[in-house]
């Protein structure tokens, strides 16, 4: 069994694998105060809770967004599994020609959602992730990673909202029942969700416009389904396309 991790600045993504099959995903709070210890146990834990054992696990790849992270399950990936973990942007190689400047800059977790997008729909693709950051990325017909851009997160900005201003208050992130809110809390999500689609809809035409109007376009992250619910512009939605992503770069490994 293949164990991938997705380290994000808000969320430790997991997902075990047998061959191409995802089995079992989990989701837990990124905290970097953890110790290997803490997150040894609780990693073991929840492959305990789909009746699954650390024995299992015969391979362990990653990607990391939070660097003080990476080391720490390092460090659980020897203990608990007694496995070195492949770690994405260290001398491993994606399959993708990177043409960002310099290359170092690009996060791990961004080349990994690319490197699915193109495998699964070839070129042109763009991948729009919707995490902290919604955050979009552009791969050429030719397999080039040509880069991309980075928004402020639905949840980013409703928070910046209520800790910005007075009298505006917390929301949940869900879709209105109009346009025009009626209320304060429809009106913040409308500008926040509905607002949100408008700028996603706006910058899939423009990165259409410089890679090409074929583009294809992949959503990924926790909120995807939120707003691909409200557009027509994306050809697939996959909230695991980071750990497949993984998987497909262990496996040229």
């Amino acid at each position: 069994m293949l164990l991938a991790l997705d380290i994000g600045n808000t969320n430790v993504k997991l997902g075990a694998f047998r061959g191409s099959e995802l089995l079992a995903t989990w989701r837990v709070a990124t905290d970097a105060r953890r110790t290997p210890d803490e997150y040894a146990a609780l990693v073991a834990a929840l492959l305990g809770m789909r009746g699954m054992t650390p024995a299992r696990v015969e391979r362990v790849v990653l990607c990391s967004v939070v660097p003080p992270l990476t080391a720490v399950f390092r460090e659980v990936a020897r203990d608990v599994f007694g496995a070195v973990p492949l770690v994405v942007g260290e001398n491993v190689e994606t399959g993708l020609r990177v043409l960002y400047d310099p290359p170092s800059d690009v996060g791990a977790d961004r080349l990994v959602a690319s490197t699915a997008a193109y495998r699964r729909l070839g070129g042109p693709v763009i991948v729009v992730e919707f995490g902290t950051a919604t955050v979009f990325d552009a791969v050429s017909d030719a397999g080039e990673y040509l880069g991309g851009a980075i928004h402020p997160g639905l949840q980013l900005a409703a928070e910046a909202l209520f800790t910005g201003t007075s009298q505006l208050r917390r929301i949940e992130l869900r879709r209105p029942a109009a346009a025009i809110g009626r209320t304060t809390i429809a009106a913040i999500q409308s500008g926040v969700v509905l607002g949100h689609v408008g700028m996603v809809e706006g910058m899939v035409a423009r990165f259409r416009r410089e890679v090409g109007e074929r583009a294809q376009v992949v959503a990924t992250g926790g909120l995807a389904r939120l707003i691909a619910a409200e557009t027509p512009v994306f050809a697939a939605v996959d909230e695991d396309l980071i750990l497949h992503g993984l998987r497909l770069i262990a496996e040229a490994t």
